[in-house]
């Protein structure tokens, strides 16, 4: 399974008021890192315990990319009470993003 998908529309309900940690994932299609991160991310979504992962599509999402200052993708970013927790930039292995989390 697949991380569930956000929009800019429901990033604030989804993400921002969750009450619990969530792993935010900024990909695009075009982006290979990002096809190489994907199925790490799928993995810990079917796994998630105490915490989501959400996906986002940078193309269709300007305003979170320039209000969160992404500027290369795949950017993982961990929510927690609303604010960023930890970051990372690139493809990592299942044990770093795991990490984030931490």
């Amino acid at each position: 399974m697949a991380a569930q998908t956000v929009t800019v529309e429901d990033f604030q309900k989804e993400v921002l008021e969750s009450d619990i940690p969530v792993l935010v994932d900024f990909w695009a299609e075009w982006c290979g890192p990002c096809k190489m991160l994907s199925p790490t991310i799928a993995e810990i979504a079917d796994e998630a315990d105490g915490f989501k992962v959400v996906a986002v599509n940078a193309d269709e999402a300007m305003p979170l990319m320039r209000k969160y200052k992404i500027f290369s993708i795949p950017t993982l970013i961990v929510f927690k009470g609303g604010e960023v927790y930890k970051q990372s930039v690139g493809v990592i292995s299942k044990e770093e993003v795991l990490d984030l989390l931490k």
